[in-house]
């Protein structure tokens, strides 16, 4: 048991977070406030209680691709951007790498997604002067959109490459084709400068961990949890220094495990690889960042120590410059 002065300790400690989906994140008022401006109907999005509402992970997506519908202009992302970064901040977290697909903003044209990124970054910038949080951007492609939209992603990517979008990925659905099947994208993201994250051993298999880092060259790879089921991967992960990006109550939302008990975050960990905390999509899932703490410090007595020793792997593991990432880590050390 954790007393709840420890507790409130845990809480309060800076966070920083590296798997978010932006529009994952947005607060359902805020969706359903814009949707009545516009007067778009997203029947079938909400429940009686207003949270988003969805019977499983393929209906998930359908639902976060309904609920874009209202994202229709820069300024839509702009104030998205502002409402996301409010939550994050009363969260703790001091720096964040967003999820974002130019599939969702301008339909993947590189001018039209100029447009969308100017205003992402100018809310991003207005937040870290006023609530002291900062953020970067990682282009996705979609995997169910197929391997021609991802190499429109891409060049997205590989057109604003620079301080600010520092990586690229790839997200949806697992069991849609292949990593290899996006190689090409991955390729023209590696060349334009941009490091490297993929979706994987969520609800494929430890095999779709294996196939993510060998076929696609990333370091980085978003949950990774089910790579648990194949030791030979997990060592590999330990020796390649692969960085998990773990988000357990997302996986305990969706079925992938029964419980935060039977979660594999903590045997990973003792099994020599390198796992960070996120909250994925958190009002899908129910969660923040403070309430993925307290369920890991409950769950597995994770202390101060160990939960500050979290955050400074997010932080050793950022696709930030080398300068943000010394601000970012005095700040875990000094708050």
């Amino acid at each position: 048991m954790i007393d709840e002065e420890r507790l409130a300790r845990i809480l309060d400690l800076p966070k920083v977070e590296l798997h978010l989906h932006h529009e994952g994140a947005a607060p359902p008022a805020f969706i359903r406030g814009l949707a009545q401006e516009k007067s778009v109907d997203l029947t079938g999005v909400f429940d009686e209680h207003g949270a988003y509402a969805y019977r499983d992970f393929v209906h998930f997506l359908s639902v976060y691709e309904a609920a874009t519908q209202v994202l229709q202009t820069p300024q839509d992302y702009y104030r998205l951007t502002k409402a996301v970064l409010e939550e994050s901040a009363a969260n703790g977290v001091i720096y964040s790498e967003t999820f974002l697909s130019p599939d969702f903003c301008g339909g993947s044209d590189v001018g039209a997604w100029r447009e969308y990124l100017h205003a992402i970054r100018e809310a991003a910038d207005e937040a870290e002067k006023t609530d002291g949080i900062v953020l970067r951007g990682i282009i996705t492609c979609i995997r169910h959109f197929g391997p021609e939209k991802a190499k429109a992603s891409a060049l997205c990517a590989a057109e604003t490459a620079g301080d600010w979008i520092v990586g690229f990925g790839i997200a949806g659905d697992e069991n849609k084709g292949k990593p290899r099947d996006f190689s090409y994208a991955f390729d023209m993201a590696r060349e334009a400068g941009l490091r490297l994250t993929a979706h994987a051993g969520e609800f494929g298999g430890a095999r779709s961990v294996y196939d993510a880092v060998t076929d696609l060259g990333v370091e980085r790879i978003g949950h990774g949890v089910r790579a648990i089921e194949d030791l030979r991967v997990v060592d590999m992960l330990a020796e390649k220094g692969i960085v998990l990006e773990v988000c357990p109550g997302s996986n305990v939302t969706l079925g992938v495990f029964p419980s935060f008990a039977a979660h594999p975050i903590e045997r990973l960990r003792e099994r020599g690889v390198t796992v960070t905390v996120s909250t994925d999509d958190p009002p899908f899932f129910h969660t923040t960042m403070k309430r993925e703490y307290e369920h890991l410090a409950r769950t597995f007595g994770w202390d101060e120590e160990t939960l500050t020793e979290i955050a400074r792997n997010s932080a050793n593991a950022a696709f930030c410059d080398d300068t943000t990432r010394a601000a970012i880590l005095k700040r875990l050390e000094t708050t």
